[in-house]
C-alpha cells in the first residue's frame, strides 16, 4: 500500500492523506475514489507521501477510478496550482479542484472517449485582409520564436488587434501548438469563436466558459487537453487548463476587471497567464486600447515590450470626433439634452444607428415616498433594491432578493410613490416616448440572460433591425457595428468622485472603449460626453484620445499617494452576523506578534468595507501595504498561518485577498 496525498472537492479544502493499493498506473495526477465521511467522493492525486502525520490506523483506502480514460494532470498543471495558493494565500486543494470541470469531480460509471489527438495544418485563409502600416510594424515586434516573451499591444478601438491575433495563432497552428485566447466576459466568446471558425476551416476551436452545460464543458476540456483542439477560447478559468502543445498565449481587453475573479479563490487571470507563459518559456500578447495601469508601467519599464497600432484598420474609418457638452447649461429630459436629441433624430434620418451608453440596468435606483422618507433599501444588505418596472420588481443587484413593487408606501401608506434616478429601463421607456417611430433595442443582463438571447440580438444589430441601442458595459468593448455612428453617454460623473481610488481609470476605459464603437467602418462617427464638469482632466483626455497621457497623469498621482503599481498590497476581509464581531477579529489579527517582524509592511486600522452588510453577513476589512512584494508575500505565508488559530465567534468567515482591486 502507497500513501497519497489528495485534494477533495469539500468545503475544508485541504489535502488528505490516504491508502491506495500499489498499481503500475498509479501516479500524481490521476483520480481516484476516497470515502470521506459517510460518502465518497472524486480526488486528485497530488503527491506520495512517506510518512503521513495521522496513525496508520486512522488512514482510510481510497481506490483508482477503473474506467478513468483521463490521463495523469501534467506537472505544470499543478505548478500553475502551487503558485496560484502561494501568491494568492488559498488552499492547494480548493485551487486543483476549483481548476477541474465540475464533471470531472463527480462518480460516474461511464467510460469516456479517448480524443484522437489530430496533426492540422492551419492554411491562411485566401481572404486574409491586408494589414494596415500598424499592423505590419506591430506584428514585425510580436515575434514568437524567442521563448518567454511578454508583449503589450496597445491598440486604438477599430485598430485591427484581432486580426494580428489571428496572424500570431496562424503561425502557431503551422507549428503544430496550441493557442490559448482569453477574453473577459462570455458574450465576447461567440464572436471571437465565428471569426476563428471562418479564419481556419477544419481546425477545432472549442470555448470554455461557465455557461456552458457541465457535459460540453468536459468535452471542451478533454479536447483542449488531449492535444485534439488547437485553438481555446475561455474566459479567466481556462488559464489553468492543461494544453500539452501550447504555444502562445492572447489575453484580450487585458485591463478588464472581469479578469479577477471575486468568489471562491481570488485571482487574476491575467497575471496567472503571464506566469504561466514564463513557467513553459512562451510569448503572451497582452492587448487593448486602454491598457491597466499595471502593464502599462511594465511596457514603460521595459519588463513588457509594447506594440503599437495607431490608426483603425477600416480604410477610411477614422476615430470618432469626442466633445463633451456641459450639462448645467442644458435642460434634461431622462438625463438627455437636447443637442443629444438632436444628434440622435439626424442619425435616424441618415438611417445609422445610435448608442446611450448608461452603466446601471434596471428602470430606477430606488423607489422612494416623498412623504415619509421610505426607500427601497434591501433588508439584507446595505444597498438599495432596484427598480425593474418591466418585471413589477424591486430587486437587489447584489444578493438577488426580489419582491413585488408596493402599491403604498411600506410605512405611511402613501399611495404616491416615485423612482429617483434612471436606469436603462426609464432611458428606453423616455426614448420610445420621444421616437416612437424608431426601432429601439435594450441591452443588458436583463435583457440578454442567455448567449441565444445575446446572440439574437447581436444578429439584431448587425442587420440593422435596431436604430438606437441602449446598453451598459456589454456593448463598450469588442463588437464592430459598422453603421453605429452616434455614442451617447450619460450617468458618468459619478465616478469620478467615487471613493475608490481605481475609479478613474476604470471610467476613462470604460469611456473609451464605448466611444470605439462609433464610425468604424467608412461612415464618419461622433461621441457626445455628457458631464457637469467638461474641465475635468478625464473628459479633456477622452476628446483628445490620449491614452498615453492620462496614463501618465495617473501614474505620477499613484506614485505621489503610494498606490500600485508603487506599491502592493493585500486585505484581510471578515464577515459575521454583526459588525463587532468582525472587527474584532480584525483587531486581534491586527496585533499577532509576527507583525513585529516584518517592518516593511504597514497595516492599516480595521473598517467596514463599503458595501458593509450583503445577504445578512456585517463585513469588514484590514488593509496592508508594502512597497516589497517579496516581503508583503513572505509576512503573508506567516500571517496567514497565525490567522488560522485564532478562534471564530459567530461563524465568522475570513478570507485573505491579495492585489485587490476594490479597497
Amino acid at each position: 500500500m502507497t500513501i497519497v496525498r489528495l485534494a477533495l472537492d469539500v468545503p475544508l479544502h485541504r489535502l488528505f492523506d490516504y491508502h491506495i493499493e500499489d498499481d503500475p498506473r498509479l501516479q500524481p495526477g490521476l483520480r481516484a475514489r476516497a470515502p470521506f465521511g459517510t460518502r465518497e467522493k472524486i480526488g486528485v492525486i497530488v503527491e506520495f507521501v512517506s510518512r503521513s502525520e495521522l496513525p496508520l490506523e486512522q488512514i482510510k483506502t481510497a481506490r483508482l477510478i477503473e474506467d478513468d480514460d483521463l490521463p495523469p494532470l501534467p506537472p505544470d498543471f499543478f505548478q500553475i496550482c502551487a503558485f496560484a495558493s502561494q501568491y494568492y494565500q488559498a488552499p492547494p486543494g480548493e485551487v486543483i479542484l476549483q481548476a477541474l470541470p465540475p464533471g470531472l469531480k463527480k462518480i460516474r460509471a461511464v467510460k469516456r472517449q479517448k480524443e484522437r489527438q489530430e496533426a492540422i495544418s492551419a492554411p491562411a485563409a485566401p481572404d486574409m485582409p491586408t494589414l494596415t502600416g500598424s499592423q505590419a510594424a506591430a506584428l514585425e515586434i510580436l515575434r514568437l520564436d524567442r521563448g518567454y516573451a511578454p508583449y503589450l499591444l496597445h491598440g486604438v478601438t477599430g485598430s485591427g488587434k484581432t486580426e494580428i491575433y489571428l496572424r500570431l495563432i496562424d503561425a502557431v497552428l503551422r507549428e503544430g501548438k496550441q493557442a490559448l485566447l482569453l477574453a473577459p466576459e462570455i458574450n465576447l466568446t461567440p464572436q471571437l469563436e465565428t471569426w476563428l471558425a471562418r479564419r481556419f476551416p477544419g481546425v477545432r476551436v472549442v470555448m470554455l466558459h461557465s455557461e456552458l452545460t457541465e457535459a460540453a464543458r468536459e468535452r471542451a476540456w478533454r479536447a483542449a487537453f488531449s492535444g485534439a483542439a488547437r485553438i481555446i477560447v475561455g474566459t479567466r478559468l481556462a488559464v489553468f487548463t492543461p494544453l500539452p502543445l501550447l504555444g502562445l498565449i492572447i489575453v484580450d481587453e487585458e485591463h478588464d476587471p472581469s479578469y479577477r475573479q471575486q468568489d471562491g479563490m481570488r485571482y487574476s487571470a491575467r497575471d496567472l497567464a503571464v506566469f504561466r507563459a514564463r513557467l513553459k518559456r512562451l510569448p503572451i500578447v497582452l492587448g487593448s486600447a486602454t491598457p491597466s495601469l499595471e502593464s502599462w508601467a511594465h511596457a514603460l519599464r521595459g519588463r513588457y515590450t509594447l506594440a503599437r497600432l495607431a490608426e483603425r484598420a477600416v480604410s477610411g474609418a477614422r476615430l470618432p470626433a469626442v466633445r463633451v457638452l456641459d450639462t448645467r447649461r442644458q435642460k434634461l429630459i431622462d438625463g438627455l439634452s437636447e443637442p443629444l436629441l438632436e444628434a440622435l433624430r439626424q442619425r435616424l434620418a441618415a438611417k445609422e444607428q445610435s448608442l446611450i451608453f448608461l452603466n446601471r440596468r434596471g428602470f430606477a435606483p430606488v423607489l422612494a415616498c416623498p412623504a415619509c422618507g421610505w426607500v427601497s433599501r434591501c433588508p439584507r444588505c446595505a444597498a438599495n433594491r432596484v427598480l425593474h418596472l418591466a418585471d413589477r420588481r424591486l430587486r437587489c443587484h447584489h444578493c438577488g432578493l426580489e419582491s413585488l413593487i408596493p402599491k403604498t408606501c411600506p410605512t405611511c401608506g402613501n399611495l404616491d410613490l416615485h423612482p429617483f434616478g434612471r436606469g436603462t429601463q426609464r432611458l428606453e421607456a423616455r426614448l420610445a416616448e420621444l421616437f416612437p417611430a424608431a426601432r429601439i433595442l435594450r441591452v443588458d443582463r436583463d435583457s440578454a440572460r442567455s448567449r441565444k438571447q445575446w446572440e439574437a440580438m447581436l444578429e439584431e444589430i448587425q442587420s440593422g433591425a435596431a436604430d438606437i441601442l441602449i446598453g451598459t458595459q456589454m456593448l463598450a468593448k469588442g463588437h464592430d457595428f459598422p453603421r453605429l455612428t452616434l455614442v451617447g453617454t450619460t450617468g458618468t460623473d459619478a465616478a469620478l468622485f467615487a471613493a475608490d481610488w481605481r475609479a478613474p481609470e476604470r471610467l476613462f476605459a470604460q469611456l473609451m472603449q464605448v466611444a470605439g464603437r462609433a464610425g468604424r467602418a467608412d461612415l464618419p462617427g461622433e461621441v457626445i460626453l455628457q458631464s457637469e464638469y467638461p474641465q475635468h482632466p478625464l473628459y479633456q483626455a477622452l476628446i483628445a484620445q490620449d491614452y498615453p497621457g492620462y496614463a501618465q497623469t495617473l501614474l505620477a498621482e499613484r506614485r505621489a499617494a503610494g498606490f500600485p503599481p508603487y506599491a502592493y498590497q493585500a486585505i484581510l476581509r471578515a464577515e459575521a452576523r454583526d459588525m463587532a464581531t468582525a472587527l474584532a477579529f480584525l483587531q486581534q489579527a491586527a496585533a499577532l506578534p509576527c507583525i513585529a517582524d516584518y517592518p516593511e509592511v504597514v497595516l492599516y486600522d480595521p473598517i467596514p468595507m463599503r458595501l458593509f452588510r450583503m445577504m445578512n453577513q456585517e463585513r469588514a476589512q484590514l488593509l496592508l501595504e508594502s512597497a516589497s512584494r517579496p516581503q508583503l508575500q513572505a509576512f503573508l505565508s506567516v500571517w496567514r498561518a497565525a490567522l488560522e488559530l485564532l478562534p471564530r465567534k459567530n461563524r465568522l468567515q475570513w478570507r485573505l485577498e491579495v492585489d485587490p482591486v476594490d479597497c
